[in-house]
């Protein structure tokens, strides 16, 4: 990766120019950043996880003016495909991803000082939510999709597998939504610890003790009521298969392997519902307000800020596993 100079962006008729403030390096970037996702193709700005300052508008834009301060949705979305049409705009004909590349486009992301973005996917921030809180949003929209799309009724349990960044956000989310047990998931012991901090009811460390054994010893031998897997990777799929009771439902938000075991008979016969959670779709005015009066905590999250030439060095340490990190935030403008 290189800290060069590039010329800055022209907002289109339809677009905005925001000055960025705040700019947090996804897992996704660093596992763009060796290629092995095929969706960040150099030469390519990353990154899509932020927040700015509106200084300038295209002719056609209404709702929005210089000034203003901004969030956005990682996911351009063309508004006229039958998905936009029904509201999944995640799953939208022409999606195309801010600080990606993969072959079929390449959108520069806000990696930058600047960054242009389509008026549909901007949203305001409240005046007392700071820049690097807000460009945790995007993240925070990827748990509570996660969350909405899953079952829960009054007193249900939920398992959160993997205690990462977006692990403990859907963890808040899932105690937003009313799940009364929730059994955080990891194989790092620190990361529990957080995990029990933001309202985890029980953890455990898979390393330490069966999972499975663990779950049902809480829930009468039945299982938990619900799985959010968010890792993505063989072993962890198959435990949040394994935690959840018959007609239990198992939600997908960690995408590592592009391939995983199915145990085809255990979901059959105990009926079980396995479910991707893809982005977000139309959640993020609902996720400013969870940040902004503090019922979605980030602070314990971030792990650093730092100015935007350092951040090869960043994404260096976090590629290598720099221990207790978890969001890296860079900024433009230190």
């Amino acid at each position: 990766m290189s800290f060069v100079e590039m010329p800055s962006p022209v907002c289109g008729p339809a677009e905005v120019l925001v000055q960025v403030k705040a700019c947090g390096i996804c897992g996704s970037d660093i596992h763009g950043y060796d290629g092995s996702t095929g969706r960040r193709i150099p030469p390519l700005v990353m990154g899509h996880e932020a927040s700015g300052l509106i200084v300038g508008v295209g002719a056609d834009v209404k709702r929005f003016k210089v000034g203003e301060r901004v969030t956005f949705d990682s996911t351009v979305f063309c508004g006229e495909c039958v998905h936009c049409r029904r509201g999944d705009v995640n799953l939208c004909d022409h999606r195309q991803v801010l600080g990606v590349s993969c072959g079929d486009y390449r959108r520069h992301g806000a990696f930058a000082e600047f960054v242009t973005v389509p008026e549909r996917i901007l949203h305001r921030l409240p005046d007392h939510l700071g820049y690097n809180e807000a460009a945790m949003i995007e993240a925070v929209s990827i748990g509570v999709h996660a969350v909405r799309l899953t079952p829960c009724q009054p007193g249900d349990t939920a398992v959160i597998v993997g205690t990462g960044m977006i692990g403990l956000l859907t963890l808040q989310a899932a105690k937003i939504a009313g799940f009364r047990q929730i059994i955080g998931v990891d194989t790092e012991d620190s990361r529990l610890e957080v995990a029990r901090e933001l309202g985890a009811t029980h953890v455990v460390n898979p390393k330490q003790q069966d999972v499975t054994a663990f779950v049902q010893g809480l829930t009468q031998g039945q299982g938990a009521d619900a799985a959010f897997e968010c890792v993505g990777l063989n072993a962890t799929v198959l435990s949040a298969i394994h935690a959840v009771r018959k007609g239990g439902t198992v939600t997908l938000v960690g995408n590592l392997s592009p391939k995983t075991e199915l145990p085809l008979q255990v979901v059959v016969t105990r009926q079980l519902r396995l479910q991707g959670s893809c982005a977000s779709a139309g959640e993020i005015p609902r996720c400013i307000e969870l940040l902004a009066n503090g019922q979605i905590k980030v602070d314990k999250i971030i792990s650093a800020v730092s100015p935007l030439e350092q951040g090869a060095e960043w994404f260096a340490k976090l590629y290598a596993g720099a221990p207790g990190m978890m969001k890296v935030i860079l900024n433009p403008t230190v």
